[in-house]
């Protein structure tokens, strides 16, 4: 039998330390043997739950499936694993005392009986790989990282456009996660409101913020969908504090309504993600008169996201995530071809690709104009990613690609990481892929004047929310 015992102390509550680790698939972040780490059962974390932790050792790479035996919050976390080299049992004590929690963290090894020969020769070196992982321990839960920066590879990347497609890859997400730190950040009590969380990437996101303890507030067109949602993030996460909104944002009298019951409830809003989305193959005016493509994916969270400004200066510290699209390296920034009229060529991806452009042109105005009242705003790519949305409207780019695509998950996980990473709330203004920021400019000549930004934001500002505002009283873009 061999014991290992660490100790640490770490600035944090005995809730928050406890948290994060009854997740065992955090170890990745801090367990310096830990390689993968995945959750087997579903359901919320309890009595029962298993995990399957892959971890590089002195007997070499080892699956060990744990399974938790006691799960005491915020006091006491006991795992007992198997492998075919060892049985394990991790016991860790948490004793919160004058706002520093001690964890005490101890694991019992029973080598199997080839094994036992050789296990004098191989404590020293896990005894060094126990140390290194409670130090890890502890710089998660210390959370001081400083904000990500372009890596001098990616910089080189950056100029050239196939290794930049490339980094879009599920590739890509492999290679950068390794530069990732973890992220301990405690959500309970934030409000995160997420626009199309139907499914894809907002479903996603939506399933980690609840299980990260995040009260969410879910945007979504169909009911029926929304409380199958709801249901699905009680069921696996077991948070309850999933509140739904019913909205077609395509229609601005709808995000106007949301907006109008938003103020009232009157709950500040510390993170709004506007993640609402399609790629449109038809030209199509909405009922109020607006090509459908420029009005859901800029104009509605342009209206929204000025609505609710006052719920988020109201957080302090608040933060805005617009999903944008790789598609946008692709184009310039021209007012007078953002709307697409009816009778004209017609491009599904290119007028996305554009309307996502303008939103990022958005996000940089509003991070320098909003930086006095405690609000940073930045947008995301996710990559290429297998959903719904791409497989439907790109089905020649998805065949060719699909091999290649990124889970939802890994699509989202920067939506995830801008929403709770301390680190992230030091950013604004930027464009991320992969938890770093991004170039936003890839081809040559796509950099549009400081007249055009000023031209879009004329345009835009007939679209700003006005207290009472109708759909009677709305601008209308002309359909041809």
């Amino acid at each position: 039998m061999t014991v290992l015992k660490e100790t640490i102390q770490v600035k944090r509550p005995a809730t928050e330390a406890f948290a994060y680790l009854a997740d065992f698939t955090t170890t990745t972040e801090w367990d310096a043997t830990a390689r993968e780490a995945a959750k087997l059962t579903p359901g919320p974390i309890a009595t029962g739950t298993r995990f399957l932790v892959t971890c590089a050792m002195p007997v070499g790479s080892v699956d060990i499936e744990y399974e938790v035996a006691e799960l005491d919050a915020p006091r006491k976390i006991v795992l007992r694993g198997r492998s075919r080299f060892f049985d394990i049992e991790d016991t860790i004590t948490f004793t919160e005392s004058g706002g520093t929690t001690r964890i005490d963290y101890q694991a019992q090894f029973d080598f199997k009986p080839l094994i036992r020969p050789f296990v004098g020769a191989m404590e020293p070196g896990l005894r060094r790989m126990g140390k290194a992982s409670l130090k890890g321990l502890k710089q998660a839960l210390d959370d001081r990282f400083p904000t990500p920066k372009l890596s001098g590879e990616d910089a080189t990347a950056d100029k050239l456009v196939l290794p930049k497609l490339a980094r879009f890859t599920r590739l890509g997400y492999l290679r950068g996660r390794k530069r990732w730190n973890p992220v301990s950040a405690d959500l309970r009590g934030k409000h995160v409101v997420i626009t199309g969380s139907s499914t894809g990437l907002g479903f996603a996101s939506a399933m980690e913020l609840a299980h990260r303890g995040a009260d969410l507030t879910l945007v979504m067109r169909n009911k029926a969908r929304a409380e199958e949602v709801k249901r699905d993030i009680l069921a696996e996460t077991g948070n309850g504090n999933v509140a739904l909104e019913i909205a077609d944002l395509a229609l601005l009298a709808e995000v106007d309504a949301l907006v109008s019951r938003l103020l009232e409830r009157g709950r500040p809003i510390d993170v709004l993600i506007n993640n609402a989305g399609a790629l449109y193959n038809e030209w199509q005016a909405t009922s109020e008169g607006i090509e459908r493509t420029v009005a859901l994916l800029l104009i509605s969270p342009y209206r929204l996201t000025l609505g609710l400004k006052p719920l988020l200066a109201a957080a302090g510290d608040a933060r805005v995530i617009n999903v944008v699209s790789g598609g946008m390296y692709s184009q310039k920034l021209s007012v007078d071809r953002l709307v697409a009229k009816e009778g004209e060529e017609f491009s599904g991806a290119t007028v996305y690709a554009r309307a996502k452009r303008a939103l990022m042109v958005v996000t940089r105005h509003w991070a320098r104009a909003w930086r006095q009242d405690g609000i940073v705003v930045n947008a995301m790519h996710p990559g290429w990613a297998d959903t719904p949305g791409v497989k439907t409207s790109l089905p020649t780019f998805y065949a060719v690609t699909r091999f290649a695509l990124r889970s939802p998950d890994e699509g989202a996980d920067t939506i995830v990481w801008l929403a709770a990473a301390t680190e992230a709330g030091k950013l604004s203004g930027q464009l991320l892929l992969d938890r770093e920021p991004q170039t936003q400019y890839l081809l040559k000549g796509t950099e549009e004047t400081a007249a055009e930004r000023k031209k879009l934001l004329k345009f835009l500002d007939a679209y700003a929310p006005t207290a009472g505002a109708t759909a009677a009283s709305m601008p209308r873009a002309k359909a041809s």
